[in-house]
């Protein structure tokens, strides 16, 4: 099966925090238009359950690389192993957060966090971009976030990496066009994944994995910012009413409603 998505990117797409939440997400988006797929996380009996599934309900192809993205050989290892796979599409859905105050919280696992959010996107985005670069065409999908346009107290480095993303995502959407690659920056408000218990978040309120894939792929191919669902768009809009400071004020306050509070 062939589909505008894949006649225009090529015919395979890699998902990076493919087992879980928006990479998961996207996987089964991307099976139904016809991408094998290659599933990168850091569980390999879910990833091999899932292609499974994937490979017997949509009939494709679909590889399984159980790597921790958090090493910094991982994505060295990842691209020799795919160095003859024809990438398409890059999804980095791969991140995770924390929540409170910074003093508070385990170093090793801050430093995790930006060799994750920030270190694997660039490593890996550079070397699948280059192959894109070579074949003149492409897509990479990036995830910012609504905290990712200013700080976040209590959960500063998370929103530190967002905006690294951010930015980095909006300079390679206008470099690498030229060139065929479409490159999008996927900026969600709350989203209903597993990522909020890891980072010891309380949510009201939030999208589906399945909104913000489905979203993110009909922007794809004109590239730039996208704010999937009514949460995202009304947290940029409201905060982008206020100046720089006072997004950060209010962030505070959202980020101390989503931390649990403690007893006795």
């Amino acid at each position: 099966m062939t589909s505008a998505l894949t006649t225009k990117f090529g015919p395979t797409a890699l998902v990076t925090g493919a087992s879980d939440g928006i990479g998961r997400a996207f996987a089964e988006a991307l099976a139904v238009q016809g991408f094998d797929l290659i599933l990168v996380a850091r569980r390999e009996a879910l990833l091999q359950e899932q292609a499974a599934e994937l490979r017997r309900v949509h009939g494709i192809k679909v590889e399984v690389i159980a790597t921790d993205l958090s090493d910094p050989a991982a994505v060295t290892t990842l691209l020799e192993r795919t160095t003859t796979a024809p990438i398409g599409l890059l999804v980095a859905s791969a991140g995770f957060g924390s929540l409170g105050p910074f003093l508070s919280q385990d170093l090793a696992s801050e430093l995790n966090m930006v060799d994750v959010n920030c270190r694997a996107v660039v490593a890996l985005t550079h070397g699948i971009g280059s192959r894109m670069a070579q074949a003149g065409r492409g897509g990479i999908i990036l995830f910012s976030s609504v905290v990712g346009f200013q700080g976040a107290p209590n959960s500063a480095i998370y929103a530190a990496t967002k905006s690294f993303v951010q930015s980095f995502a909006e300079g390679l959407a206008s470099e690498l066009k030229p060139q065929g690659i479409a490159v999008l920056s996927v900026a969600p408000g709350p989203v209903g994944t597993g990522f909020a218990a890891r980072a010891g978040m309380q949510m009201g309120q939030a999208e589906s994995p399945e909104t913000v894939a489905r979203v993110a792929l009909r922007a794809l191919p004109g590239g730039g910012t996208v704010r999937p669902g009514f949460l995202a768009k009304l947290l940029g809009w409201s905060l982008g009413l206020m100046p720089r400071w006072g997004r950060v004020l209010v962030l505070g306050q959202i980020m101390r409603g989503m931390t649990p509070k403690r007893r006795g």
